[in-house]
């Protein structure tokens, strides 16, 4: 089971100085709790008008662009962050059947998993709340669900090299083009070419953070963008920010390297 989890994180008392934060994709599915009563938001990126209220908990799947979501004070939620192609044996379908998808995590768990969000309310500490959810996932896990290894090897190749090919991540996978295809979407969500792109914009993301002052062309070039079209196309994309924008903005000094603010204040004094 260990090898389908990314993490799993426990935070509480999160003070942000944002309302609404933007978080780009990284591939991942996510399954995510609130344990503070606080009703969370998506919101229309490009309005900012809310399209649907989350409580208790719920599940994002693999976003093939940012999303926008709600920030709020004295914030605590407990998160299953699974690896990549590692959430088929929990969620027991097609994992592309959640892409691009925030839903309620009873409509893809059952009411089972409401409990353990009681328990996890209920656990006086962290490692009582990561205890139950030891507990809860291990019986969720469907070994039989687990992802090839054919697959899991092109996974881990394109984790190792973003900025290579895809076919070059996928050069002894004994299946044709079609297969491995039909295999991403069903294990991991999106497509190989598209898992790539994800994966070499968070790379983008990793030069920013790390080069001072940012040059961009050199980033661009170093990630394999045929043309500064290309790059700001693709960085606009995935980030909703031009990149002129995202550093004028201070986002590539930002802690977490996928979450970015678009508003003033939290939400909770914004009502």
């Amino acid at each position: 089971m260990g090898r389908c989890l990314e993490s799993v994180f426990h935070f509480r008392d999160f003070v942000p100085d944002h309302a609404v934060e933007r978080v780009v994709p990284t591939g991942h599915v996510f399954l995510l709790f609130e344990l503070d009563g606080i009703v969370r938001h998506t919101f229309d990126n490009a309005t900012l008008a809310p399209t649907a209220a989350f409580t208790r908990a719920w599940v994002s799947g693999v976003h093939h662009d940012f999303i926008s979501i709600s920030a709020h004070e004295r914030s605590e939620m407990f998160c299953v962050q699974f690896a990549l192609g590692g959430a088929h044996p929990f969620v027991h379908r097609a994992v592309n059947e959640l892409n691009d998808r925030v839903v309620a995590a009873e409509q893809v768990f059952g009411p089972e998993v409401l409990e353990l969000h009681t328990e996890l309310v209920a656990g006086e500490t962290s490692d009582d709340k990561f205890d139950a959810a030891r507990r809860w996932l291990d019986a969720r896990f469907d070994s039989e669900r687990a992802p090839p290894a054919d697959l899991v090897a092109v996974v881990e190749a394109l984790k190792a090299a973003p900025l290579s090919k895809v076919a070059d991540a996928a050069r002894h996978y004994p299946r044709t083009q079609k297969h491995l295809i039909d295999q991403f979407k069903r294990f991991v969500g999106p497509t190989p070419k598209y898992l790539q792109r994800i994966l070499r914009f968070n790379t983008v993301l990793d030069k920013v953070g790390a080069d001072e002052p940012v040059r961009w062309a050199d980033v661009a070039a170093e990630c394999g963008f045929s043309d500064q079209s290309h790059f700001v196309r693709e960085f606009s994309r995935f980030s909703g920010f031009g990149p002129s924008e995202f550093v004028r903005n201070n986002h590539h000094t930002a802690e977490l390297s996928n979450f970015f603010p678009v508003g003033d204040e939290p939400s909770d004094k914004a009502r």
